[in-house]
């Protein structure tokens, strides 16, 4: 049995890199007929809601409920490693709008049957030059003053 000490600071050590936030989504497809003219904005489908954001974990994952919400398009399988060396084959998600800390892009999504909340591995945070402030327990940008892309 785990000492309480022991049990805490292996928590504590679990938690590191990971910020808990809220994260808009939205249907991609539905935001380029939208502004094509062929929807009304007010049907792109939309919502929020809480993340991890984990810099162990490499991509974005959602809830399955949240996938069939938003109507994303499902393609293909692919393979997921859990951080205790199981592995699955799980749906991937496409065209889905993620928008956080007012910055957004398109990503696809593994689809996670059980997930209730999302979560937004390093992809993500690259994409969107977003890093993690483990001290203080947020996530920030990396230039306030937009995105910046590094390029040789």
């Amino acid at each position: 049995m785990i000492s309480p000490s022991k049990s805490r600071s292996k928590r504590k050590q679990d938690d590191m890199g990971r910020v808990i936030v809220d994260v808009a989504l939205a249907n991609h497809e539905d935001v380029i007929l939208a502004n094509a003219g062929m929807l009304a904005p007010e049907q792109i489908r939309r919502t929020t809601i809480s993340g991890v954001i984990d810099t162990g974990a490499t991509r974005l994952v959602l809830p399955q409920r949240v996938v069939q919400d938003l109507g994303l398009r499902i393609s293909g399988e692919v393979t997921v490693r859990y951080a205790d060396q199981r592995s699955a084959k799980r749906k991937l998600a496409l065209d889905v709008e993620l928008r956080l800390l007012d910055r957004e892009s398109t990503f696809s999504a593994i689809v996670e049957p059980r997930r209730k909340d999302a979560l937004i591995g390093a992809i993500v945070l690259e994409e969107l030059d977003l890093i993690v402030d483990c001290p203080r327990q947020r996530v920030v940008p990396r230039h306030p003053e937009g995105i910046v892309s590094e390029i040789e």
